[in-house]
């Protein structure tokens, strides 16, 4: 190992724990530190296939035996992105420009001219490039690294990187990582870890070398890494995390949410931005045991997951505002109305704030509308999911460099629809939880939400669900527009139980005269431009992968159940079709067959019977 990659490779072993280190020669050192690797190769060995994705190109066994899923191909290049922009964030004060190639640099933002005076205003700018080592530039952790592909693309896409860690506790994984690294060049760069990663955060923040950004990605939940990760980010660093128990966190298993992010879900209309207000109240949580508290960047809910990047700060007075940033959610099971019960109060007093216990509740003991119980989940973040300056920056910087990524109309539809949506407004209703409550056909978003704006208020889309309203109007006016919407479209109310909360809701007067024209500003930009906001599946089973397991393959019980679910509802038998089941009357002997006289006895079979 020579040059800057022993430099680097130095460096950066000082924050793995010395019992878990694993060390790897870029010239040669195999998993297990005995065997030479063998030289890379163009081609991959038995077994193994070459993927691509970005500027990347890894070798990959094809069995399962490291993970891989290129359904988060989007989530990969949506962390490119954002890390370049928090890199020229940092880098941009320390007068380092960050460069892209093929970016045009009208607005790509320069580094801040010194002032008149400064004897630093001769010195020409830093420039950071891709693929470079950028002295004084951003420390980046990879703790669940699988084969390496995420670290490998940092290197070769982000600029401003001083180093990469990419971490794994399986030596198959860690070994595939150093050979990766070897076959794409970024050894400067990247350096393979194996050791567990909670171990190694905790280490790195007792050695008190922090690093500026930390990637979580594993397999299901992190939750038991989100206490490792606020204590070894560096201060304003950047912590991005993925979550794919949706299960848990969208409100399937109540109990399991609650002892894993100390937050109960719910199962509502509005579960996928629940979710990500769910894992963000868990990460303010855990930094708030150690005076630090979160500021969100981007949320983001796609496909069967949640990603989240947030910057971790310390400061105690902030700390103290953390139980106002936190709510309750009361959801009525009859009619989905919800409402939010802050967890304390903070009070402007002179030149600061007051805090204290919040009032309530903001319900009764039953619903208001429909007279049926409700349900208490949370608590959640309540303060905005996005930082929309930064989203626009991130946007502004897709625009520069329209062909940098694969799923680059899709970031940019989601993004898009993200800066449109109204930060102060917690959960969301949908169009057809709202029209299903009453049995009335459904209104178009255009002139549902026309109706809102007519009547003064504020209403925007979201991403997390194709037919959601964000609005700041109470419940009261959502229900009076629907009233309003079942006179121009009568229900059979006839068919209404008088106890239902459809029968409850329609039998009050609206007090709202509701306006359905449309109106130009109902229709936000993203829409109106046609951006992919929502886009198919590209392919067939398009969802999560199994877990990768030693020696590769499925397990046996996964792989029968897969058999039995999958196209359950369209496979026939194979052969011929199914005997129809007898009618009752030939059961009963009483089928009258051609030429046969009535009341003939019962036949054992079911191919005599005509019926």
């Amino acid at each position: 190992m020579r040059g800057a990659a022993a430099a680097a490779f130095r460096t950066l072993q000082r924050g793995i724990p010395g019992p878990l280190r694993r060390r790897f020669a870029m010239d040669g050192a195999s998993s297990n530190g005995s065997e030479p690797l063998p030289a890379p190769e163009g081609s991959p060995r038995a077994g193994e296939t070459l993927i691509s994705e970005g500027q990347a190109t890894i070798l990959f066994p094809s069995a399962n035996e490291v993970f891989y899923n290129p359904v988060q191909g989007f989530n990969r290049d949506l962390t490119c992105a954002v890390l370049t922009e928090f890199a020229r964030l940092l880098l941009q004060p320390k007068g380092i420009q960050v460069v892209i190639p093929g970016e045009d640099h009208a607005d790509a933002g320069s580094p801040q001219p010194p002032e008149e005076g400064d004897g630093a205003s001769a010195a020409p700018p830093r420039v950071a490039k891709a693929g470079e080592v950028c002295e004084g530039g951003l420390r980046v952790l990879e703790a669940l690294a699988a084969s390496g592909l995420r670290s490998i693309r940092f290197a070769k896409e982000v600029p401003g990187l001083r180093a990469v860690v990419a971490n794994d506790c399986s030596a198959r994984a860690t070994d595939l990582i150093g050979r990766n690294v070897a076959f794409n060049g970024v050894g400067a760069l990247v350096t393979p870890s194996m050791a567990d990663a909670r171990m190694l955060m905790y280490q790195c923040k007792a050695d008190r070398e922090p690093f500026d950004v930390i990637d979580l990605d594993p397999y299901g939940s992190p939750a038991h890494f989100l206490d490792a990760a606020v204590q070894a980010v560096s201060e304003g660093g950047l912590l991005c995390v993925t979550c794919t128990d949706m299960g848990v966190l969208a409100g399937n298993n109540a109990e399991t949410s609650y002892s894993k992010y100390g937050a109960v879900s719910l199962k509502g209309k509005f579960c996928h931005e629940m979710a990500l207000r769910i894992i963000l109240h868990s990460l303010d949580r855990r930094a708030n045991c150690y005076q630090r508290f979160i500021a969100p960047l981007l949320a983001v809910s796609a496909d069967f997951y949640i990603r989240v990047f947030v910057r971790v700060f310390t400061g105690q007075a902030k700390v103290k505002a953390s139980a106002s940033k936190q709510a309750l959610v009361y959801h009525c099971v009859g009619c989905g109305t919800h409402h939010l019960q802050r967890m304390g109060k903070a009070t402007a007093h002179g030149n600061g704030f007051k805090y204290g216990a919040a009032t309530g509740p903001p319900v009764g003991p039953t619903c208001e509308f429909c007279q049926q119980r409700h349900q208490l989940g949370g608590p959640i973040w309540a303060e905005p999911l996005h930082d929309v300056p930064f989203v626009q920056r991130v946007l502004a910087a897709l625009e520069r460099s329209p062909q940098r990524f694969q799923t680059q109309e899709r970031m940019q539809g989601v993004l898009s629809s993200i800066a449109e949506e109204l930060s102060d407004v917690p959960l969301y209703y949908t169009l057809e939880g709202l029209s299903s409550t009453v049995h009335c056909n459904t209104p178009s978003l255009l002139q549902f939400s026309s109706a809102l704006l007519h009547a003064g208020y504020r209403v925007s889309l979201s991403h997390a669900c194709r037919t959601a309203v964000k609005t700041d109007a109470p419940p009261a006016v959502l229900w009076d527009i629907l009233r309003c919407w079942v006179r121009l479209h009568p229900v059979k109310r006839e068919r209404l139980t008088d106890t239902s909360p459809a029968a409850r809701i329609l039998a009050v007067e609206p007090t709202l005269q509701a306006s359905f024209a449309i109106r130009a500003d109902a229709n936000p930009s993203s829409r109106k431009r046609g951006l992919k906001r929502f886009p198919e599946n590209p392919e067939a089973f398009w969802g999560p992968k199994a877990r990768a397991k030693a020696g590769g393959g499925i397990s046996p019980s996964l792989q029968e159940k897969r058999k039995q679910l999958q196209n359950k509802r369209t496979q026939r038998s194979q052969g011929a079709d199914p005997e129809p089941s007898p009618c009752k009357r030939h059961k009963e002997g009483r089928c009258l067959q051609e030429g046969e006289l009535p009341l003939a006895p019962p036949r054992p079979g079911t191919a005599s019977c005509p019926h």
